[in-house]
């Protein structure tokens, strides 16, 4: 994949808690993904997020990608040397606009409102509420069979 960009000023504040970023985003990788990343590096420079390691599923690496990457200050996030076994299936990111909802993203994607617990399950990691997510946040949006 390469370079997943994301927008600056969107998402969570994490930073300037004493600690450096790649510390944060490290913490905050480890203690949603666990033993699912082994052998996990972070570095931070100049907003990109550059992750090292190996992910038990491609959905994992897509996931701590999203996570690390919807942090205020980080605009990109680089794969390049994070690994994980080949996806069976297909998925496409959304950046959430305003008035966004994933029922509306679910209706606009699926052709079905009522569809939005797939996009939610898909994010889980990244979205804690299905009624909270935010402008300028990046979804993994799976392609359904």
């Amino acid at each position: 994949m390469g370079l997943l960009d994301f927008i600056k000023d969107a998402g969570a504040g994490i930073f300037g808690r004493g600690r450096s970023e790649a510390e944060e985003i490290m913490d905050l990788l480890n203690s949603t993904f666990g033993e699912k990343i082994s052998d996990l590096k972070v570095e931070f420079k100049d907003g990109i997020v550059t992750l090292y390691g190996t992910c038990d599923t491609q959905a994992t690496k897509e996931k701590a990608m999203l996570l690390a990457g919807n942090v205020k200050g980080v605009s990109g996030v680089n794969d390049v040397y994070f690994t994980a076994p080949k996806a069976e299936g297909e998925v496409e990111y959304y950046v959430v606009k305003p008035g966004d909802s994933l029922s509306k993203i679910a209706k606009n994607y699926y052709g079905n409102a009522m569809k939005y617990p797939e996009i939610f399950e898909a994010n889980r990691e990244v979205i804690k509420d299905p009624d909270l997510i935010y402008p300028g946040q990046k979804l993994r949006i799976p392609k359904t069979g």
